[in-house]
């Protein structure tokens, strides 16, 4: 009689490879930088779109990011009334443009390292967990952050752009070739961190575990002086509803800030010993 049998293999080694994002994970408090640039992009075509609007696609390859903007109903209906007409592929390539030059003309200031950035990567440098650093910037707006992250401290073994890849997130492109760049695998050896749904999604389809950081990125969407003069209860409010919008996309883990990644490493770690997948 002939038999037949199925395998599975399971890996409960360690946490090998954190992948992180920049603007409002790593630098960037409150993914300042490209929020303006957006905006101001499309006032210049006479069309005044919300911070809220223009962050919902926030992680994105910066042309996508314009042309969903461009694409949600009232920005549509407004640029029709302005324009006689709707948006072309034409008009996303120069608002890209444009919104390139205003990204390089600011992101410098607004790539400082937030706060316990340098401690957490650290820690993980002890456990001999790689790091690398994935971003929706084009190459020449990412090497002005990976420059001035490292001049205070910061530096991944391996930084990947959108423009690297075939396609930026939620493609899951610019994780594998982190991976396949530092010769890590399998994916459940991975750990990918951001502070945006689109960074959730990226995560999930690469099949590796995913992190999301609620207090000082895109979905918190204030500057660390603002938050200051917030009141508790407003503060505490719009903090709960960051942590809600990444867990709802299907985050792993959900952190304020990265003084909170080790002690999720040590919980996906308990989880891969007892046999868990991401």
């Amino acid at each position: 009689m002939r038999m037949e049998f199925t395998y599975n293999r399971t890996y409960r080694g360690k946490v090998r490879l954190v992948v992180f994002d920049w603007a409002g994970t790593m630098v960037d408090y409150g993914c300042q930088a490209p929020i303006a640039a957006f905006v101001a992009g499309f006032k210049a075509k006479g069309v005044n779109v919300s911070m809220g609007a223009a962050r919902i696609p926030m992680g994105m390859e910066k042309r996508e990011h314009i042309k969903t903007v461009a694409a949600m109903d009232e920005v549509a209906r407004l640029w029709q009334e302005v324009h006689g007409r709707a948006v072309r592929e034409q008009d996303i390539d120069t608002m890209y443009d444009e919104f390139a030059a205003l990204l390089l003309a600011s992101i410098e200031a607004k790539s400082n390292l937030l706060p316990e950035v340098i401690e957490a990567v650290a820690e993980l440098r002890k456990r001999n967990i790689k790091i690398g650093a994935s971003t929706g910037y084009f190459t020449e707006a990412a090497d002005i952050v990976v420059k001035k992250a490292a001049s205070q401290g910061y530096a991944p073994d391996f930084t990947i752009c959108a423009s690297d890849v075939p396609a930026g997130r939620p493609e899951p492109w610019m994780i594998f070739r982190v991976m396949e760049a530092l010769g890590i695998y399998p994916p459940e050896a991975v750990v990918n961190v951001g502070d945006t749904p689109i960074d959730i999604e990226s995560a999930l389809n690469a099949g590796v575990w995913s992190v999301g950081v609620a207090a000082t990125g895109n979905q918190m969407g204030v500057t660390e002086a603002e938050i200051k003069t917030l009141p508790e209860e407003e503060y505490m409010s719009r903090l709960q509803k960051a942590r809600n919008s990444l867990a709802a996309v299907g985050a792993h883990y959900v952190i304020d800030t990265m003084a909170d990644l080790p002690s999720v490493i040590d919980s996906v770690e308990a989880a891969l010993s007892a046999g868990a997948r991401p």
